[in-house]
C-alpha cells in the first residue's frame, strides 16, 4: 500500500515561456529505459517478488523503500516536462480561436519527435521517451538472485544518472535543471546505498566507482544546494512504522562526505504543484472551461459545509 502526499519533493521555479525542445528531452527521464518509470518498476517488482522477506530483512526494506521515493521521482519529472510546456510561447498571445491553426505558432519550435506533447497530450507529461515510445515492462528486471538484482539496480542509477548528466547540458530552463539538480543527490543517494548493500553481502567495494561519470554532484549549483542541506547523506524512510532496519545497510560515510543517516518521513524541501494553465485551443479542460470552474468551486464550497 501507499500513502499519498500532495506535495512534489521540491518546490520547482514557474518557466517564464514554452519550451517545447527542453520538455522533448526531460521526457526521457520519465519513460526512457533509464528514466524514473524504469528505476520506480523495477524496485516495486523486485520489492514485490523477493522471497524469505523476513530473513533478508534489511536488503528487502531497502529495494521496498527506495521504490517508494521513485514514486516521488516520477511526479517531479512529470512536473518539470509540464513547466515547460505551460502558458503561450514567448512574445505570442495563446490563440483561443478553435477554429483557427493556434498550435501552429509553436510548431517551429516543436521537436518532431515529440509532436505527441500537444496531440496526444494536449502539452502534458506522458508515459513515453524523448522520441515517443511508450514505456514497456521490457525495461523491468527481477531475477529473483539477490545479489543480481541489487548489481542490476546499481547499474541503473548510474545509468540513469549519465542520461540525467546529458538532459542537464541539453538545457539552461530553471525548472528542468532545479530538477535534475535535485535528481542527482537523490539518485546517488540510492547509487550509494545498493553500493552499501552489494558490500555487505560480497565485501566487494563498489561506492569506489563512485560517481559514475566521474563528476562530483557539486561542480552543478543546482546539486550543490542540497547537498549544502545534507540531503546526499539521507534515506527517508517512507513509512509510518515499517522499514525500521534501514541504518543496518545505510551506514558508515556516504561516499560523497558526511555520515549517513535514516531520516523518518519525507523530505523537507517539499513544495507545492506549479499551477497548469487552460488551453482552450487544446480543449484542456475543455474548449470554454469556465462553467466547469465554477460547477468545481460550487462542490468545494459544499464539501466545506
Amino acid at each position: 500500500m501507499f500513502l499519498r502526499i500532495d506535495k512534489l519533493p521540491i518546490e520547482l521555479p514557474t518557466p517564464k515561456k514554452i519550451d517545447p525542445e527542453s520538455a522533448a528531452a526531460v521526457q526521457e527521464l520519465m519513460g526512457g529505459r533509464f528514466g524514473e518509470m524504469s528505476t520506480f518498476n523495477n524496485y516495486f517488482t523486485q520489492s514485490m517478488n523477493m522471497r524469505s522477506k523476513r530473513q533478508l530483512g534489511p536488503f528487502y526494506e531497502l529495494v521496498a523503500n527506495i521504490a517508494a521515493e521513485e514514486l516521488g521521482h516520477i511526479q517531479i519529472v512529470g512536473a518539470a516536462i509540464n513547466a515547460l510546456l505551460n502558458g503561450p510561447p514567448e512574445g505570442k498571445d495563446q490563440d483561443d480561436d478553435v477554429t483557427g491553426t493556434p498550435i501552429s505558432k509553436v510548431t517551429d519550435e516543436v521537436n518532431t519527435y515529440m509532436a505527441a506533447h500537444f496531440i496526444a497530450g494536449g502539452r502534458n507529461a506522458l508515459p513515453v521517451d524523448s522520441g515517443g515510445m511508450p514505456w514497456t515492462g521490457q525495461y523491468v528486471f527481477s531475477s529473483g538472485n539477490l545479489i543480481l538484482d541489487l548489481l542490476h539496480n546499481f547499474f541503473l542509477e548510474n545509468a540513469a544518472r549519465t542520461n540525467k548528466l546529458r538532459v542537464y547540458q541539453m538545457t539552461k530552463d530553471p525548472a528542468a535543471r532545479e530538477m535534475l539538480g535535485y535528481l542527482f543527490v537523490r539518485g546517488g543517494v540510492h547509487a550509494a546505498a545498493y553500493a552499501k548493500a552489494l558490500e555487505k553481502l560480497t565485501g566487494v567495494r563498489m561506492s569506489d566507482m563512485l560517481p559514475i561519470p566521474k563528476i562530483g554532484n557539486e561542480v552543478f549549483p543546482e546539486a550543490k544546494k542540497y547537498m549544502d542541506m545534507a540531503s546526499h547523506t539521507k534515506l527517508y524512510r517512507l513509512s509510518p512504522a515499517d522499514y525500521q532496519n534501514l541504518s543496518a545497510i545505510w551506514d558508515g560515510e556516504a561516499p560523497e562526505g558526511g555520515q549517513c543517516q535514516v531520516v523518518d518521513g519525507p523530505p523537507d524541501t517539499m513544495g507545492d504543484h506549479i499551477e497548469l494553465d487552460g488551453i482552450s485551443s487544446a480543449f484542456a479542460p475543455e474548449y470554454h472551461p469556465q462553467e466547469i470552474f465554477e460547477m468545481a468551486q460550487k462542490l468545494y464550497r459544499k464539501s466545506k459545509g
